[in-house]
């Protein structure tokens, strides 16, 4: 119970404004993903719904943390 509560901490947050996710930069048609450290120059399409790329980005990271948490027998 107390895994639990501390996995949903950790996914929840503070709320603090330094927990970005995205940052969108209309003026430099940019848009940053924080927690992996993607940028694209391509924001129209991105607002467009054209979100491939980010979410091939995303589910890439996730798997090499979850394959590094496996080998390190978490």
């Amino acid at each position: 119970d107390d895994k639990m509560a501390a996995d949903r901490k950790q996914q929840v947050g503070s709320g603090d404004r330094s927990e970005r996710i995205r940052t969108y930069n209309f003026p430099q048609g940019r848009m940053t993903d924080h927690r992996i450290g993607l940028t694209l120059y391509r924001l129209d399409s991105i607002m467009a719904g054209d979100m491939g790329e980010i979410a091939d980005a995303l589910r890439a990271h996730y798997q090499m943390e979850a394959l590094k948490a496996q080998s390190e027998g978490n």
